[in-house]
């Protein structure tokens, strides 16, 4: 893929870095020349231009970007190239970094955000998913919320241990995309029997989310 990233600060470099590791072809447009450090990012192009600027994104052929990263460290700016990169230069995916998390409810499809990253809200879930056994953990959202992931790790009082995936009664709109146990990471068949301590891995709907906890609690199986 070809992605623009706009902001080269810290957070922007390593995007960029683990981006060209990845074999993809990347572009930084950053506004403040002290921050434009081409050494820093090896194999990057660079572009020195304010992308709030429609004009500056043209000359930076914006809309040959199959990606468009805002994550600068102003939400106001983020908006803006988000909104820019959707509707004049038909980006076909835009990812927004909040900066603030009291300003996450602005970063909607309305503004051209196709997924939005809280580092805060990132971590919490992280936190979450390290030590809750038993619930469900959403850990990130998709298709401006239409779609979550979610985990749950299955406790020791499960009455689902031993029985296989095909009996589980997964609600509407949602699918088991793999199994974490120990070390591995398996691929789930409708054959393969489920295990205490197993992290199970979803997506779903943010509206049956409760009912997938109520599945997998310690009566769902009744």
């Amino acid at each position: 893929m070809r992605v623009a990233i706009v902001g080269a600060g810290a957070v922007g470099r390593s995007i960029a870095g683990e981006l060209l590791s990845n074999g993809h072809t990347v572009m930084l447009i950053e506004k403040d020349g002290r921050k434009v450090r081409t050494r820093s990012v090896p194999g990057a192009e660079w572009v020195q231009a304010d992308a709030c600027e429609v004009s500056s994104l043209e000359e930076a052929q914006l809309s040959t970007c199959d990606v468009v990263v805002a994550a600068t460290g102003d939400d106001k700016a983020n908006l803006v190239v988000s909104l820019l990169a959707k509707t004049e230069f038909a980006v076909n995916r835009v990812v927004a970094r909040v900066k603030d998390p009291r300003n996450e409810w602005l970063y909607t499809e309305a503004w051209g955000v196709d997924v939005a990253v809280s580092t805060p809200r990132v971590l919490a879930a992280l936190v979450e998913e390290a030590v809750t056994v038993g619930d469900v953990v959403r850990l990130m959202s998709f298709r401006k919320g239409a779609a979550t992931l979610v985990e749950i790790t299955l406790a020791e009082d499960t009455p689902w241990a031993g029985r296989p995936l095909r009996e589980v009664p997964l609600p509407r709109e949602t699918v088991l995309t793999a199994m974490l146990r120990g070390e591995r990471v398996i691929t789930p068949s409708p054959d393969e029997p489920l295990e205490v301590g197993d992290e199970l891995l979803f997506i779903t709907h943010a509206d049956v989310e409760e009912q997938l906890q109520q599945v997998l609690s310690p009566d769902g199986a009744v």
